[in-house]
């Protein structure tokens, strides 16, 4: 069904600075995984040494000779490797989908752009889109969720990468231009997490963008995007958005963030959360994921939102809503979790209290003003990696994360199972784009079926050993519903 009422049918699912030594490297200088690859600023620093040579002046090459990417070093391939590995135990249902469909190659002719971020998990994606016939080009939707070496293992498996931690934003529009120059190369399909490919693409290659198969977005920010260049009739082709769909917005966005908003905040800031007061902006699915949490450790949460249904819900889980301006002056931490821009601005700043942490849970850049504290009288200071000290005069300190960027990304990372489910529904996605028949789809932007979505979280039960009741033929007439499903209308809420 698409996002204004169209039906429609689907056929694929009914049934930063590191050098490592020459020398081959011991598996002991392997870092655990315990210290978060995404909370410093490299894997195995203790093996490395510094290397200032900026990225894009860096000649690399893999051990096949292969060049056509930009990492911050090829060397690290081993380290990234294992990673890959590790995340491939978790990802049960994407792992199943790869067997079930790669000898068919439903994907040979695709050519892909991708943005997303670059992390082992995604790297199984990456590698199963590989091996179901696509080609790819791939670059990070954020300058500081790459991690180096499974760029550098990508890299290495001969993918054209264009990423690595801590771009400028001047790279960051570079890495994604590369995605778009191969030799003998012309995208025919657009995998993003932001829409900042899709909007790249539409502003510089309008020939290309015209001439699309289609697109399959994830996030909230990049569909707000889509909507944009479909009012202004500048959507060419079909979109998919999966960042509506159930697999998607409860497990990626809720149950995710729940857990990795905590894993940000502790590995930034050491914090003990008992009794803190916080202020969440925006009770969707990620601000709700986010308070169940932090209330289950103690703390006393506020939200603030504009939607009167989301604010009722935050009101009966039993939270305090409000405006922001009306507490900003006593809480310890402020989250934004909106996809809106200039949520958290200069005035709320400039009323914080010392010690006052500031972070951004969603896709969205600019949810933090802050360009606004990039004046004269304010002085900056790095204190760990990804947490800066911001000075006022009078000696108050604000303590931002990520840079305002997305935390989670940048401070901790995405669980491998999350990625599974997110992963195995964005493949199918551009499976039925790409298979689809010639006028199913017109310029507009739709959602999966509900089938599809019940098909997607079934791969993954076997994981819990989960046994699904069956209906009986009597049953399944008494509640007119077919008897394999779906087993709920595309209203339902869940």
């Amino acid at each position: 069904m698409s996002m204004n009422g169209k039906e429609t049918s689907f056929t694929s699912s009914d049934a930063s600075n590191e050098k490592i030594t020459a020398a081959k490297m011991p598996y002991k200088s392997y870092r655990p995984r315990s210290v978060s690859t995404c909370s410093t600023d490299s894997c195995s620093s203790a093996s490395l040494s510094e290397d200032d040579t900026p990225v894009r002046s860096k000649k690399q090459q893999n051990s096949s000779g292969f060049s056509d990417f930009c990492i911050k070093d090829i060397r690290l391939k081993d380290f990234g490797r294992r990673e890959i590995e590790f995340a491939e135990q978790e990802m049960p249902g994407l792992m199943s989908l790869r067997k079930q469909v790669m000898e068919d190659k439903p994907l040979r002719g695709a050519k892909i752009i991708g943005c997303t971020p670059i992390t082992a998990p995604t790297a199984v994606l990456i590698e199963t889109l590989g091996s179901l016939g696509a080609e790819l080009r791939w670059s990070a939707c954020n300058i500081y969720s790459t991690q180096n070496e499974v760029g550098a293992a990508l890299a290495e498996a001969g993918f054209p990468i264009f990423a690595w931690r801590g771009e400028s934003v001047d790279d960051f529009w570079w890495c994604i231009e590369k995605c778009f120059e191969g030799k003998n190369w012309k995208p025919n399909m657009i995998l993003d997490d932001g829409g900042d490919a899709t909007n790249f693409c539409q502003a510089k290659y309008p020939s290309i963008f015209k001439n699309l198969i289609g697109i399959v977005e994830e996030s909230t920010t990049g569909i707000h995007r889509l909507y944009k260049l479909l009012k202004a009739e500048k959507l060419l082709m079909p979109a998919i958005n999966i960042n509506n769909c159930v697999t998607k917005t409860k497990f990626d966005n809720r149950y995710s963030c729940r857990e990795s908003v905590i894993v940000s905040l502790k590995k930034c800031t050491d914090l003990m959360f008992g009794a803190k007061q916080i202020v969440l902006c925006g009770y969707g699915e990620v601000g709700k994921g986010c308070c169940q949490s932090l209330k289950g450790l103690g703390c006393i949460v506020y939200v603030t939102e504009i939607d009167p249904i989301c604010a009722l819900q935050a009101c009966m889980d039993g939270f305090k809503v409000v405006k922001l301006s009306e507490v900003i002056r006593q809480v310890d931490i402020v989250i934004t979790a909106t996809g809106n821009k200039n949520v958290v601005i200069r005035e709320h700043m400039d009323k914080m209290k010392s010690g006052c942490i500031v972070c951004c849970m969603s896709y969205c850049h600019n949810e933090i003003d802050v360009a606004a504290l990039r004046t004269p009288e304010l002085k900056w200071e790095k204190v760990r990696s990804q947490v800066d000290h911001i000075r006022w005069p009078d000696g108050k300190t604000m303590i931002l994360l990520a840079g305002g960027h997305h935390v989670n990304y940048t401070c901790s990372s995405i669980p491998s199972f999350v990625t599974s489910i997110t992963g195995t529904t964005q493949i199918l996605a551009l499976m039925e784009l790409f298979n689809a028949p010639i006028g199913r789809y017109k310029s507009d932007v739709y959602l999966l079926p509900k089938k599809m979505d019940e098909y997607v979280a079934s791969l993954h039960l076997a994981t819990f050993d989960a046994h699904l009741t069956e209906l009986s033929e009597e049953q399944a007439k008494y509640m007119g519903l077919p008897k394999n499903g779906p087993f709920k209308p595309n209203h339902y809420r869940y």
